[in-house]
């Protein structure tokens, strides 16, 4: 089991509640209500049966025999990618918006990079009654389209940011202006492990499914052992520190991959951002640098607190992977497995494809978060002459 947080939202140096004085008490009035909540048992009956028999829960294990036996390894996948809505972004948004309606807040905003948060948040509004609004920036809006057009299907209104590098650094900017000027009756539904205490702890706590999940079912399939490896993208990082929940206490080398124009534990320092002290991309003067990834889910120059927690300790490592290994990962997964993955799964493909000779024999679980629908015609310009 990770630990939770100190008092004051730290894990190690890292965390914390770095926000306006007016978003203090609101901060503070959240984590009162989650620790209430989570603690109240028909909330949590409530949360999971939505988990049973909305979203799907529990995901599968999939082995990967084809894969495995040309790599050298067993190959295990997490299939989050068979969630309502294409991946586990639901598992946190569900949570949150039963929160919110629980504090009696009217509103939801939210911010997304690859569309899949916005898409989960549209959905659970939909569902229990809430207004929306997802805050995208201008370049993810253009590349990605098809979740732009579900999140409106969905009723929720689809705002682009317009300023910075328009991509997700600037939506959480807007999303973050957005519950400062309404903070009465605006939830903030963050979709990773960031962002001001107790963000980071909320959403974990209900990505730890994943985790807890995920160990059960393969002590059921390994005799009772852990897998070797267990690996997952890292952009803010919600999907690793998910699955990573469930082995940080057994003897499994932990990954988390990301990507090489985002690699926030690999080159950057540490620093404050969005409301959390962690490890960023900055200059020598402090200021943010852009990130860049082929995949819009991990256009991030920073990284959850407790994933930089992680690395200072070394219970964690955070190599990164080039958008071409990301291409490669992509056509990798799909053509030996039948399973098309989302872009940021694909970074976990390219690292275990690229490792495979120094892992040679051993038992790797990965988290497939998302399914590789949403980047269809992304490839396409990319591949399609070579198709």
């Amino acid at each position: 089991m990770l630990q939770d947080p100190t008092t004051d939202g730290r894990f190690g140096e890292f965390g914390g509640r770095f926000v306006p004085e007016t978003l203090v008490p609101a901060c503070m009035e959240l984590e009162a209500a989650f620790k209430d909540a989570w603690a109240d048992s028909l909330f949590r009956t409530e949360l999971n049966d939505l988990l049973r028999d909305y979203v799907g829960r529990p995901s599968i294990i999939t082995e990967c025999h084809n894969l495995g036996s040309q790599l050298g390894i067993r190959l295990l996948l997490k299939r989050e990618d068979l969630n309502h809505t294409g991946s586990h972004k639901i598992n946190n948004v569900l949570g949150q918006v039963l929160l919110a309606k629980r504090m009696g807040k009217k509103r939801i905003v939210a911010e997304t990079g690859a569309g899949q948060h916005g898409v989960a948040s549209a959905t659970a509004a939909a569902l229990l009654g809430l207004e929306c609004k997802v805050y995208m920036g201008e370049v993810d809006v253009k590349r990605q389209a098809l979740n732009v057009f579900r999140m409106r299907l969905l009723g929720a209104e689809v705002v682009p940011a317009m300023s910075g590098s328009r991509t997700l650094k600037d939506a959480v900017n807007e999303a973050m202006r957005d519950w400062v000027a309404s903070v009465e009756s605006t939830y903030y539904a963050i979709g990773s492990v960031m962002g001001p205490h107790p963000y980071p702890w909320i959403v974990r706590t209900f990505q730890s499914v994943i985790g807890d999940e995920a160990r059960e079912q393969c002590r059921g399939l390994l005799n009772g052992e852990d897998p070797d490896v267990v690996v997952a993208c890292v952009g803010g990082g919600s999907n690793a520190i998910g699955i990573f929940s469930g082995f940080v206490d057994t003897t499994a080398r932990l990954v988390g991959v990301e990507p090489a124009g985002g690699a926030a534990v690999g080159r950057g320092v540490p620093g404050v951002v969005h409301g959390m002290r962690s490890y960023l991309m900055q200059d020598e003067y402090g200021q943010v640098q852009e990130a860049h990834s082929i995949s819009a889910g991990l256009d991030y120059p920073g990284v959850g607190p407790e994933h930089s927690h992680l690395a200072s300790i070394g219970r964690a490592e955070y190599p990164s992977v080039s958008d071409d290994e990301v291409i490669e990962g992509f056509q990798l997964l799909s053509r030996t497995e039948g399973i098309i993955p989302a872009l940021e799964c694909a970074h976990a493909v390219a690292w275990i494809a690229r490792e495979a000779p120094k892992i040679q024999g051993k038992t790797v679980l990965m988290n497939l978060s998302g399914r590789g629908d949403k980047d269809v015609a992304q490839m396409m310009d990319i591949l399609g002459s070579r198709l």
